[in-house]
This record gives structure tokens, sequence and C-alpha cells, in this order.
């Protein structure tokens, strides 16, 4: 018994995040070496201290663990602005979870900065993206047009010039057909606008968008699907939450290997799960989609990177397919970040339910078009 208490202190304290654990009373009884160093105080300095006390009724940090305590289940919050007594105010992520039979106590993880700089980068690949949406009409014409003649001028010139400059006509034809491609990958930005919304079960749109892949190319793939069964609607077009996905499980497909490759299809309901938005308020991203494949992970120089328009770690890749999937994801009110370690890389969706006011108007309107039909 003692040894498994001692393995079990050890564990605690070699929690790399700084953790806590407060009873029902708010009173902290337990802090990990990670929150010794962050909070500023040793365990002994903090046993027994109320955190109303310690950072105010207001904070959302004693709300997150009352509505745990209240509600004996987990919860999260991203981009919480955390007060504490002779420390700078610090932009932390939030998770809590009850411990013990009832609403004996709940446990707080805290994930100073880096997991909200993700949000942050995620907020501002949304822009990237819709900036060159706006831009995707201009180019069309601006570039393909007289791409077009450079070609055809340069088609010409073959029949009049030496074999030596035939080969610098050759480069030309080539460069402009490789940019009139990109200019194609460019174009597809404008062409997606706000969509077709409708209530729909999210696990219908993963199947499909399997389904099409295992048929092509990731046919040497092994696919693992854990699906939550009770996951509610969320209102989207399936066209291009389909397109968005099939980009996700190609860049999987190339990563993982030909020989023993797997992707995994995840689903789950977070109930804490929340963002704030640039108007400033907060809303639940409850529906958790991951795609996790088995390859040799994302470059560290590419990572914070990846959802910026033309980053790209293939030689051919115009680094357009994981932004136009940002720019989906953020048209239907959700997030993407990516997580990577060698071996390893894992795409996170988090997407809204739908609520109950759009449910009743999507039946409303399905009613309206039976009746005139």
């Amino acid at each position: 018994m003692n040894a498994t208490m001692d393995q079990q202190d050890q564990l605690w304290h070699s929690l790399p995040a700084p953790a806590l654990m407060a009873d029902a009373t708010l009173a902290i009884r337990a802090v990990n070496t990670a929150a010794e160093t962050f909070l500023g105080a040793s365990q002994r300095q903090l046993e027994g201290r109320n955190l109303v006390r310690l950072v105010g009724e207001d904070s959302r940090l004693v709300d997150l663990i009352r509505q745990v305590l209240e509600g004996e289940t987990k919860t999260a919050e991203y981009d919480v602005e955390l007060l504490w007594p002779e420390m700078p105010p610090r932009l932390v992520d939030i998770h809590a979870a009850p411990y013990g039979s009832g609403a004996e106590g709940a446990v707080v993880l805290i994930h100073p900065r880096a997991i909200a700089e993700t949000m942050d980068r995620s907020l501002s690949h949304r822009n990237a993206a819709r900036s060159v949406a706006g831009m995707a009409a201009m180019l069309a014409h601006e570039v393909k047009n007289p791409l077009a003649g450079i070609a055809g001028a340069a088609e010409l010139l073959e029949s009049s010039v030496t074999e030596a400059d035939r080969e610098l006509t050759q480069l030309i034809r080539d460069e402009a057909k490789r940019i009139g491609k990109l200019m194609a990958r460019v174009e597809q930005f404008g062409e997606i606008g706000p969509g077709v919304r409708k209530v729909l079960n999210i696990h219908d749109v993963l199947d499909r968008a399997r389904r099409a892949a295992q048929a092509g190319f990731a046919a040497h793939v092994r696919f693992v699907e854990e699906f939550d069964p009770s996951l509610p609607p969320t209102m989207g077009d399936p066209d291009q939450l389909m397109q968005a996905l099939l980009n996700l499980l190609k860049n999987a497909a190339e990563a993982a290997p030909q020989v023993g490759g797997v992707i995994q299809i995840r689903s789950a309901f977070r109930a804490g799960m929340k963002l704030r938005t640039p108007n400033g308020r907060r809303e639940g991203l409850p529906l958790q989609i991951t795609v996790t494949d088995n390859g040799p992970g994302v470059p560290d120089e590419l990572r914070r990177h990846i959802f910026e328009p033309f980053v790209s770690s293939k030689a051919s890749g115009s680094g357009l397919g994981l932004s136009l999937v940002s720019k989906v994801v953020a048209d239907h009110g959700g997030i993407i970040v990516c997580d990577s370690e060698p071996g390893w890389t894992r795409f996170r969706l988090a997407l809204p339910m739908a609520s109950e006011a759009e449910i009743a108007a999507a039946e409303a309107a399905g009613s309206d078009k039976e009746n005139a039909a």
C-alpha cells in the first residue's frame, strides 16, 4: 500500500503541467512541483488556502471548479487570464475534473500560454486563408490571362530560335504551366462561399470521407475508427466539410508508411471546450474530431505555420490544402490545430453543436419545402 502511495506521489510531482487539487469548499489540498514553481509558493504555503480568497470570487478558475463540483463532469476552457497574488496576469488554459465519490473535490491542470498561442494562431490562420479568398478573383484575371499570353508567345518563338534557345522557351512554357496550376488551386478559395447549411451528423461525413479515401489514395492504409455514438448534430455544408476531411485524410495517407500505415479517426464530446471569439464572446465547441497518422511527423520549422497559405513540406505541394481546411472549419465556427511528434501527427477539429433554434428552423424549412411540393 505504501509503495502504491509513493508511486502515485511520484507520478503527481512528475506531471510537467502545474496541477492542484481543491476540495468541495475550494480549499487547496495539494499542488505538484510544477504548480509550486508556476504559482511562486510551496505546497506548505498553499495547502488549506481558499481559492476564492486567493484569486477572487469572479475568477474563471473558481467558476470552472464550481462547475465540476456541481455537475460532477470534467470541463476545460482556453485563453483564460489567471490572476494570482504577487504574480503578473497570465494567459492559460484550464482543465478541471472531479475526483473521489460525489462532489469530493476537483483536480485542475493549468497549461501556460502554449495552447492559448496555438488558438491565437488558429484565428490568424483564418484571416490568412480569407485573404487568399479575397485575392482569388483578382488573380484569376490579372495573372492567368497574361500567363496564357506568355506561354503562347514562347510557343511561337520556338519555331524561330536556335536549338540552345529552344530550351529556354520550353522552360518558359513549363513554368507558365506550373504557375497556371497554382492559380487554379488558389481559385478554390474564391469558389467556396458560405455553402448550404443544414443539420447534419458529422459521422455521416466522416464515413463518406473515409470510404472515398480508402477506395483511392489511402488504399494502402489501415483505418481505425473510434466514434462517440451520442455525438449531437452540427450545422454545416456537408460537401465543404467532406472536402476538408478528404484533404486531412490525403495528408495523413501521404505521410503514413506504405507498409504498416495507420490512420485513426476519432470523435468525442467535450462539453467544457470553449474558445474566445474575435467579438469577445466565449462559444462552446464540444464536437471533437481527430485524424491521426503514424507518419514521420511534421518538421519543427513548419509546425507553427502549417495552416498558412503556400506553406508545404512537399517539394511539389502548393501549400494550399491545409489552408483550405482551416478556412472551411473557420467558416463553420470551429477551429483546427495540429499536434505532431516524430512518429505521429494529429489534427484536432472542434466544431459547435447545432442549437435547438437552428434545428427547429431547419425542420420548419424542410416542412415548407414538402408543403410547396
